[in-house]
């Protein structure tokens, strides 16, 4: 990945700022951001999916209410609880069923609509399940109301209900957010524009009214409020948050910005070239949405579980009742029993709440622990990772210039002298480097009478010297000689800015400043790398900074120079090695590649756009917690197993005993008996959930 294609010079660099973006928006078709119905559309699904997990909650608290009279009401349980009298008045049983009736057509709708689906799909699967089990339920012990002899089973049902109510919401809460992302990126753009008319006024206008050739001015701090061409000013733009560019770009007439990056400290004037679906930012909201797409289409695993547990729950019942009556002259009732006592026994009481509980117990315990799980199916997939690729800024780094070198070449001024001068001159400064040297100053001199250097540095007096603070520029073209050249050029091979210090106009020193990486990067990729994980990074600086951060961090491998649309490719061409992929970043750029990976890993001091789109946020913003992300999913899946098996396993034995195999020996399990059983497996499922810890 690091060979020579990607050793380009640094005007092939600053060439892709003024050239590659308009390629780009013409090789991809767009969808308008702007556009009314568009958002409008997104806005109504994102409404719909609220909506729905607002549907869960009101039903499942609404249900829980009304199973309390159930259960209370209910023969088997005033028993348990020694309560048998005190709830035993005429007319109980229509009370009961009444209650109950109710939490079955309005608690169980969504499962009764959910068996109409998927038979309508000829898919059935969870929802078929939980509609067998609890129409079974509540068609026996309706019938035993009104006068078939038998028990009624109506707290099994309230239960079964709630439970499945419960489980459906934490699931759907988890998992909901991703659309969230387009609306996020939307935002990045200002909700106005200076616009400016013929006659050299300046008008505030809406973004939705920029047209093209329309002239505008953007002022320092300001983002930019479309694609467009400079035509007047010099400034440093921003463009970390779209391209991964960790040094703000030095831009002036002629060329190009983008629209959602920050202005620097010049005013600028621009000409707009890109609106609506043609822009920059509209290719990344495609990109990620097209990704998200691609990726819900993956199938659950446990309606596989559910289909065949269906099969085999209409199956046993079948052959049960059809043996009963065909094979030992045993009575309708009796076979009745039998049938509902295995039914009962298959209700997924214990499936429904194996894979739910142990998500909600392992995001409460991961969330203490700096991670946020949005996508389950990601977070169980992730102890399968064989690769792991990093985003560059703000993730391995800090996102930040701070001073790595300080150099002196006169022993009057030692090292912290030359840092101290510099930082005076600095402070007058917003641009990002001089932001990076006044924090590394310990004694800020004051400085009177600053000066901008345009495109060049800045100088002041300070102690009545005059001091520069300027680019290599600036000393080619005063003449000025570099001292220890081959030192210099050597730090700017890796990536580093060199500014130089002059004092009366000599010079007097050289600070070099880079993107800081952060102190947890180095123990994160050892750590990946013992587990035998292959550790990339994927950035949009240039290739000597990428090499300078790979070797002193210790990566196998980088990709450099990568735009937003490329990064998604390259986690596919990662992926096409047979490798499950977890991309972690924290910028607009990482967007589209978050959520074409196989695991998203946002950094949550990052843009809302990379959060929304991720799988799993780092909360504290360090590294080392992919590590943690890895060893903590494979203990949650290990749980996951252990309740897959006891919740389905234990159907092996008690399954044949519901259905009265053991009859002759004198061993009969009544529907009662059963239902403790079914429940009984839920409890240890439950027991088995709290379990989990993060080692």
């Amino acid at each position: 990945m690091n060979n020579k294609n990607h050793s380009n010079s640094s005007n092939k660099i600053e060439s892709h700022n003024k050239h590659d973006h308009s390629r780009i928006n013409k090789k991809h078709s767009h969808q308008e951001m702007n556009n009314k119905s568009n958002s409008k559309n997104e806005h109504n699904h994102h409404d719909h999916h609220t909506h729905m997990v607002d549907d869960f909650k009101k039903r499942f608290w609404i249900s829980l209410i009304a199973s309390i009279p159930i259960l209370l009401l209910s023969p088997l349980i005033q028993e348990f609880i020694g309560l048998k009298d005190t709830f035993n008045f005429p007319g109980n049983l229509y009370l009961l069923f009444t209650l109950s009736s109710f939490v079955f057509f309005y608690g169980g709708f969504p499962f009764l609509k959910g068996l109409v689906d998927e038979l309508k799909k000829m898919q059935p699967g969870m929802m078929t399940l939980i509609s067998l089990a609890i129409s079974v339920a509540y068609l026996y012990s309706t019938a035993v109301v009104f006068g078939v002899r038998g028990e009624v089973f109506f707290w099994e049902l309230a239960t079964l209900i709630d439970i499945m109510l419960l489980g459906h919401w934490i699931e759907m809460k988890s998992v909901m957010g991703a659309s969230k992302a387009l609306e996020e990126l939307a935002k990045l753009m200002p909700d106005e524009a200076h616009k400016i008319d013929e006659d050299g006024n300046i008008h505030d206008v809406t973004i939705s009214e920029l047209n093209h050739k329309d002239k505008l001015l953007i002022k320092p701090g300001e983002k930019i409020p479309a694609d467009g061409k400079i035509y007047e000013g010099k400034s440093s733009i921003n463009e970390a948050m779209i391209s991964g560019e960790s040094k703000p770009v030095s831009k002036s007439n002629g060329d190009e910005v983008i629209g959602g990056s920050i202005n620097g400290e010049g005013s600028i004037k621009i000409e707009v070239e890109k609106i609506g679906d043609e822009t920059y930012l509209s290719q990344v909201v495609k990109l990620v949405k097209e990704a998200q797409e691609s990726k819900s289409r993956t199938q659950n695993l446990a309606d596989k579980a559910a289909f065949w547990l269906t099969i085999a729950a209409i199956s046993a019942g079948a052959i049960t009742m059809f043996s009963w009556l065909m094979f030992t002259g045993q009575s309708f009732n009796f076979a009745l029993s039998r049938t509902v006592t295995v039914m009962i026994i298959t209700c997924p009481h214990a499936l429904g709440l194996a894979i739910p509980l142990v998500v909600a117990v392992s995001t409460a315990i991961s969330a203490k622990s700096g991670l946020l799980i949005r996508n389950r199916n990601a977070f169980e997939l992730a102890r399968n990772i064989n690769a792991v690729i990093f985003d560059k800024t703000g993730t391995l780094t800090k996102g930040e210039f701070g001073v790595t070198e300080t150099i002196s070449y006169d022993s009057s001024y030692d090292e912290k002298e030359i840092i101290n001068y510099a930082a005076g001159v600095e402070s007058e400064s917003e641009h990002p480097i001089a932001q990076g040297i006044v924090k590394s100053s310990e004694n800020k001199y004051k400085i009177q009478d600053f000066n901008s250097i345009p495109g060049k540095g800045a100088e002041g007096k300070i102690n009545g010297k005059n001091v520069k603070v300027v680019s290599p520029g600036y000393l080619r073209e005063n003449n000025i000689k570099i001292i220890d050249k081959e030192k210099i050029d050597n730090l700017s091979e890796q990536g580093k800015t060199v500014v130089f210090v002059l004092i009366e106009n000599e010079l007097k020193g050289a600070i070099a400043l880079a993107d800081i990486i952060r102190e947890e990067s180095k123990e994160a990729i050892k750590q990946l790398k013992d587990m035998g994980i292959k550790t990339i990074m994927l950035t949009g600086d240039n290739n000597k900074v990428a090499k300078w951060v790979a070797e002193e961090i210790g990566l196998d491998d980088y990709f450099a120079e990568v735009l937003p649309d490329q990064k998604s490719d390259k986690i596919k061409e990662v992926q096409k090695k047979g490798l499950i992929v977890a991309m972690t970043g924290d910028g607009v750029n990482d967007a589209p590649a978050l959520a074409r990976a196989d695991i998203g890993i946002a950094i949550g001091a990052g843009t809302d756009v990379a959060v929304e789109t991720a799988d799993i946020i780092l909360v504290r913003s360090n590294p080392n917690d992919v590590v943690s992300l890895i060893k903590f999913s494979k203990a949650t899946y290990n749980k996951m197993i252990q309740n897959l098996v006891w919740a389905t396993g234990y159907n092996v034995v008690a399954i044949p005993l519901a259905a009265g195999v053991l009859f002759s020996a004198g061993i009969l399990l009544s529907p009662a008996l059963g239902a403790v059983l079914m429940s009984a497996s839920t409890v240890i499922v439950a027991i088995n959930a709290k379990l989990l810890k993060v080692r």
